[in-house]
């Protein structure tokens, strides 16, 4: 893969002179293209060689283009608010919106190069952290992010000449650092560990590209080049409408009986015996959340159901028994601007709680499968692939101390009807009830086939489906708390953890 990067290309002072005018020109163009139609972000990747072009190409893109438009984010050893958090939490946070680009240097593949370089990677672990590249790659090529990844290279020799002209200028010797030097020792080990990088990371719709470092002036002239014809493709191809694949339907069962068909909605429990139940319940999520364990886990809870089914009430009785410092609840209705401007996951990303705190969504990320499909607002092609990305979501959260707890509160629809009578009926409870919820109960059977296909396709190990029926909401506020202090209990309580 590095062979056509050892070529010795050059390009002499006119060449890149007369190469330089016209492509700052049609970058700057298509720079302003890009902002004005807003339909796609793009993300530029800077990897490679030490010391064969970086931070220079970085600095002269940022010369090229509109710095208003673009930014540069490197990444290092994890702060202490993004140890608290998963890791690709880092680089989710500043995705650039649709119209704009970023620069990163080495981005979500720093940790895979600096655990090949020191050789600390865990196989199994170096497995999973590709596996985990390769389909957050895929999720944000088919979301419409322009991915372009160049790894920048040098030969060993002019490596060698490199550090040796950096070293003996002491205007220049800082620019060499200890593992520049110990690269340069294990060269051939090092660029066989990626190649074999580069090659299984080498997407269809974000490949590598390879450019020698050795010349700036071909080095400069090749990488804006390739982002030019990058950006003008992927406007071509947006202005035209190219649908991606499609995917085929969903077949209902053959008797049509669904999952939440045969869940039990009706419960007894009276009013004086919940309360009992649930002081002791609060007293223990409380004394949980107090743990010294506590503080290496953070928890999101997920509420789904339908309209009236009783998120909100069940939400406060956990929010009651914690300290209002602990905890946020989010909720979420259809996406902001700023929202619509990223791959849908990326509002979920942001409210990730770090270590010690909970999250409580009051809907989630769940509506790509439920109100999106519904509603006609996805494509059948965006919400199928949606459970396996939602899956990929809470596994890597899930792997990073994160106690993920879902719960779907289900009610019939003559209930349904009752609380929306209810609430009309009583005046500080008007705001609750809107034309779309009375709409919705036109599409009671969409919404039903939706929920019932998400929750067999998302109900994992690692973070399952608590189906609670919450006609009696005094039954379903209970089974609430027990599930979420058995899943703290559980997890505080497992081996390997201090």
């Amino acid at each position: 893969m590095f062979e056509s990067a050892e070529l010795g290309h050059k390009l002499d002072k006119a060449s890149y002179q007369t190469f330089e005018a016209e492509l700052r020109q049609n970058l700057l163009s298509i720079q302003y293209d890009l902002k004005q139609r807003a339909e796609f972000p793009v993300v530029i990747l800077l990897g490679g060689v030490p010391t064969a072009g970086k931070g220079e190409t970085a600095n002269l893109l940022l010369e090229w283009l509109d710095p208003r438009h673009i930014a540069t984010h490197a990444f290092a050893a994890p702060t202490d608010e993004e140890a608290a958090r998963p890791p690709f939490w880092r680089y989710w946070r500043v995705l650039p919106p649709k119209g704009k680009m970023a620069i990163m240097f080495g981005g979500w593949y720093s940790g895979p190069m600096w655990d090949q370089m020191q050789d600390q990677a865990d196989p199994g672990a170096y497995e999973r952290e590709l596996s985990k590249i390769v389909r957050l790659e895929k999720m944000l090529a088919d979301e419409g992010v322009l991915v372009l990844k160049f790894w920048l290279h040098l030969p060993k020799e002019q490596l060698k000449k490199q550090l040796k002209k950096l070293s003996s200028d002491p205007r220049t010797a800082w620019r060499v650092e200890k593992s520049d030097e110990w690269f340069l020792k294990h060269y051939d080990e090092m660029i066989e560990r990626y190649r074999d990088l580069l090659l299984r990371t080498n997407l269809a719709d974000a490949p590598w590209r390879v450019v020698e470092g050795t010349d700036a002036n071909y080095r400069s002239i090749s990488v804006g080049r390739q982002i030019e014809e990058s950006i003008r493709h992927h406007l071509q191809r947006t202005s035209v409408k190219q649908n991606r694949v499609d995917a085929a339907p969903l077949m209902a069962s053959i008797d049509g009986v669904r999952l939440l068909d045969k869940l039990p909605l009706d419960n007894d429990l009276s009013k004086e015996s919940y309360k009992v139940q649930l002081e002791e319940l609060q007293g223990r999520l409380n004394g949980l959340t107090r743990h010294p364990k506590f503080k290496n886990f953070s928890v999101v809870c997920v509420f789904e159901g339908m309209d009236a089914a009783g998120k909100g009430g069940a939400i406060r009785r956990i929010t009651a028994a914690l300290d209002a410092r602990q905890y946020r609840t989010i909720p979420i209705a259809a996406p902001t601007e700023e929202e619509r401007a990223q791959p849908y996951l990326w509002r979920f990303w942001r409210h990730l709680p770090p270590h010690g705190q909970i999250t409580l969504f009051d809907r989630s990320w769940y509506g790509r499968v439920l109100v999106e499909r519904v509603e006609g607002f996805a494509s059948r092609a965006d919400w199928m692939r949606a459970y396996g990305e939602i899956n990929d979501f809470e596994a890597q959260i899930g792997s990073a101390n994160v106690i993920v707890v879902k719960f779907w509160l289900a009610i019939s629809k003559e209930e349904q009807l009752n609380r929306f009578n209810g609430r009309e009926a009583i005046e500080y409870k008007r705001f609750k009830i809107t034309e779309e919820d009375w709409r919705n109960r036109e599409k009671w059977d969409d919404y039903v086939t939706a929920a019932s296909d998400l929750i067999e396709r998302t109900s994992t190990p690692a973070a399952p489906w608590y189906l609670i029926g919450a006609n009696n909401k005094y039954h379903a506020r209970l089974e609430v708390l027990s599930h979420l202090c058995e899943q703290i209990e559980e997890a505080v309580n497992a081996k390997g953890h201090k």
